[in-house]
């Protein structure tokens, strides 16, 4: 670190502390160590990525809303070098968006939680407060002593509520509620100048729909109003087998045809053995697969389609019965089709078991180089071709997700970017999310950098015209890259961090017009 920028930041630091007594939310300057030290044991370095490691000068743990306040509206007023500022919710990114090298990093799990629950009347809908530093498996605990809970979802519940909204949350309820974006009442904000502001929909929208998927450029989210419904007693969880990926993708788009009957819808490829077992650790029955899925001598890539029906113990709905007949319109596999009844809690909390197995094999904190994107109905064949093209079927380690979602859930006016729609205004894109694990023992940092190098070719070639994709989580290595990742929308995007950040303060590892592209 060189030395001025750290006297910098000392000093806003003392003032800080002089303007903050008693001084309990600012980790100290003399509790800085060397850069080695920072790395290998600050929390605010590290990621789920376990790609990059940045180290901040500081970090804040602010107890309050005003106390980021304080800390935005002194680095913007000021006439100090810029010190980029990160809030860091969970620490679930891939690419070190959460971390601010030599800059400050604001843990927001120190803020107080608070969920409060608001039950719905005939007139007005129920919703739940909740600090943007709490984590969502929070809120579904609290919500579900009232009987409600959120609408849509991650998959993963231990991120924090701040975290996804920066981004969207998506899950296999995205193609019938929306992302996560899609469903908040209210929002309060501290911008990049350290104005505290509440908005809506309606009270100081553009701030509003400028966070909302905005990638922590515009403000940091310290409260969040998300909308709740009934929780349902039970969920009908059901799997079905492919061998064929046309039947595959045409089956997925008749269930999201169906968001009456159908509550979520995922789906995933099977490249081998190990990530056929990773899909099923979560599924809570014996599967007994056929040997004929795959054998020594077979490589087969197979496809698996997962849905779910919410089941209210209403008397009136048989839900075995519409499993039954939404199965008669499927083309599976005939003897691939399973189904269990677990509670609501039990499935959307399912990747915690798959967790604790990783965790007691070692395989959890281990480097994550996940390729996320979203790929237009048109394009999804060609991107298929493209990732077998790429990776090697026999030795990927992790899973292949790949799920519709329907543009028309999403508000255009939020900062989220989806693929463009195209002269046939394409209603369906697909998620897909390549999520490997690259496990030291096994693969070496030549290894896990040639992954890394591999997912790039893969986003770049995917982003062309002849797919048009889009990247989800997005990770890029210059302006010219960011900008064609907005696409038409990147003067809205500069125009609103003109309005509401334009120190650039606010991190993320954007490359914007005078600030240095990071190393890749």
């Amino acid at each position: 670190m060189e030395f001025a920028l750290f006297c910098t930041i000392v000093d806003i630091l003392l003032l800080l502390l002089a303007l903050c007594s008693p001084c309990k939310f600012i980790q100290s300057p003399m509790d800085f160590r060397p850069l080695s030290f920072l790395q290998s044991t600050n929390t605010s370095s590290l990621d789920f990525g376990r790609i990059k490691f940045n180290s901040p000068a500081a970090v804040l743990r602010p107890q309050s809303p005003k106390e980021i306040s304080l800390l935005l509206s002194f680095l913007s007023a000021s006439s100090f070098s810029k010190v980029t500022v990160a809030a860091r919710g969970a620490g679930h990114s891939i690419h070190g968006q959460a971390q601010a090298l030599d800059g400050v990093v604001i843990e927001m799990d120190s803020l107080p939680s608070n969920i409060s629950i608001h039950k719905g009347t005939e007139f007005s809908p129920s919703y739940a407060d909740v600090s943007g530093g709490a984590l969502w498996i929070e809120l579904l605990e609290e919500g579900l002593k009232f009987g409600l809970a959120p609408r849509s979802w991650t998959d993963y519940l231990y991120l924090s509520i701040g975290g996804t909204l920066s981004n969207g949350g998506i899950s296999g309820q995205t193609f019938k509620y929306g992302p996560q974006i899609s469903n908040v009442l209210q929002l309060d904000v501290v911008t990049g100048k350290g104005d505290q502001v509440a908005c809506s929909p309606t009270e100081n929208s553009e701030l509003f729909y400028a966070v909302l998927g905005g990638l922590g450029q515009f403000g940091i989210i310290t409260r969040a109003r998300i909308l709740l419904q009934d929780a349902p007693q039970k969920v009908k969880w059901v799997r079905a087998f492919y061998d064929d990926f046309n039947t595959f993708i045409d089956d997925q788009e008749l269930l999201v045809a169906m968001p009456n009957v159908v509550d979520y819808v995922e789906g995933f490829m099977l490249l081998n053995e190990q990530s056929l077992q990773s899909s099923s650790l979560a599924f809570p029955s014996h599967l007994e697969f056929n040997r004929e899925f795959y054998s020594k001598s077979s490589h087969n890539v197979y496809f698996c389609i997962e849905f779910a029906i919410h089941d209210y113990q209403a008397k009136s709905t048989n839900v075995e019965q519409v499993v039954t007949e939404i199965s008669r319109k499927m083309s599976y596999i005939p003897s691939h089709f399973y189904s269990v009844e677990v509670s609501y809690f039990d499935f959307l909390n399912r990747v915690r078991g798959e967790e604790v197995h990783l965790r007691s094999r070692g395989l959890w904190e281990v480097p994550h180089p996940w390729l996320n994107m979203f790929v237009p109905k048109s394009g999804i064949k060609d991107f298929k071709d493209l990732l077998l093209n790429n990776i090697s079927p026999s030795d990927f380690e992790g899973l292949v997700l790949m799920y519709p979602i329907l543009r028309d859930k999403w508000d255009t006016n939020s900062s989220a970017v989806l693929p463009d729609a195209g002269e046939a205004g394409e209603e369906v894109v697909y998620t897909v999310g390549v999520l490997r694990s690259a496990n030291p023992a096994t693969c070496s940092a030549q290894c896990l950098n040639d992954i890394l190098l591999c997912h790039r070719r893969v986003a770049q070639a995917a982003s062309s015209p002849r797919i048009g994709a889009k990247q989800y989580l997005p990770h890029h290595l210059s302006q010219s890259h960011w900008q064609h990742h907005f696409g038409r929308r990147w003067d809205q995007f500069m125009a609103r961090k003109a309005q509401f950040d334009p120190r650039h303060i606010l991190g993320q590892g954007i490359i914007l017009p005078g600030t240095k592209a990071p190393r890749p």
